[in-house]
């Protein structure tokens, strides 16, 4: 199968997981979880569950990946409709429609967010109790991935650093956990599903890595030259809000070096894993404009 109908086939099971596995849009109380089905299935690339099935995939393994993949998905679609709200990036667009705030309003954006957020730990939880082990590690990766020290901490220096200039160590470490963090978790996560071993996992983390921080890069370039219609959401909003960005601190032409560094560098260890799927998404990344 060609790399762009895998891609498409990964995004049509996940589509499908999310309406079977997430909550009816009319469950009580009804506007939460409306709110809640709005933003997962307001499209996307479907980047970081695709990594979770691509990563299963390159192991020999009877698990279920789908429940793990959606669970990422949740706990990404979270991400977003927090990061837009007012208090925070204050974006009126994503994935080319109105925000979760502004299609309903910033109390059940902010608890559809929480709900996102708890949910997928429910699916961890319930769709591996029969393999414990598993269980216990997916929730384990996920949760340090989503906490205050990662993710959340990543979320935490982006907001500081509007108020001031971040130096290259401080926007890295923002690079790193923001949006890098996910990325490797997805994969560590497939491959935990997979049953690979620590070799194995230390090259699909070091991969993540590279992927993560070169897309963390990719959207700094695109946010200061690709435009809304194109993106789907807003962008300049990080230089109106003289935000640093991998682009302020180390101009066009270094950002784009240091992309294909890392894309490179992905590459070399997919070929170590015999993983051409991976391999490819990694070129993809680093050449996709939205």
């Amino acid at each position: 199968m060609e790399f762009k109908e895998k891609l498409a086939a990964f995004r049509s099971r996940i589509d499908s997981a999310i309406d079977q596995l997430t909550p009816a849009s009319n469950t009580r109380p009804s506007r939460v979880h409306e709110a809640m089905r709005y933003s997962l299935s307001a499209g996307g690339k479907r980047i970081r569950p695709s990594l979770v099935l691509a990563s299963s995939e390159l192991f020999e393994s009877q698990v279920d990946p789908l429940p793990a993949a959606v669970a990422v998905e949740c706990l990404h679609t979270y991400t977003l409709i927090h990061d837009d709200l007012p208090a925070i990036d204050d974006s009126n667009l994503r994935r080319g429609l109105d925000t979760c705030h502004i299609r309903f309003d910033e109390a059940t954006a902010i608890l559809a967010g929480d709900a996102l957020l708890t949910y997928a730990f429910e699916l961890l939880a319930k769709h591996y109790s029969s393999e414990p082990s598993l269980a216990v590690e997916l929730i384990a990766t996920l949760s340090e991935t989503a906490g205050s020290q990662k993710l959340i901490g990543g979320q935490m220096e982006d907001v500081i650093g509007e108020n001031y200039s971040v130096g290259e160590t401080e926007l890295e470490y923002i690079h790193l956990n923001k949006t890098s963090a996910l990325i490797e978790a997805s994969l560590i996560m497939g491959a935990a599903i997979g049953g690979a071993n620590d070799e194995e996992r230390h090259s699909i983390s070091e991969y993540g890595r590279c992927i993560g921080l070169g897309f963390q890069i990719m959207d700094d370039i695109l946010d200061a030259t690709s435009d809304s219609k194109t993106m789907g959401k807003t962008v300049g909003a990080d230089a109106a809000a003289n935000k640093t960005t991998y682009v302020s601190v180390h101009g066009l032409q270094e950002s784009r070096s240091r992309l294909a560094s890392l894309t490179n560098r992905a590459r070399e260890i997919c070929d170590q894993l015999h993983a051409p799927l991976l391999k490819q998404l990694a070129t993809y990344l680093n050449e996709r404009t939205n």
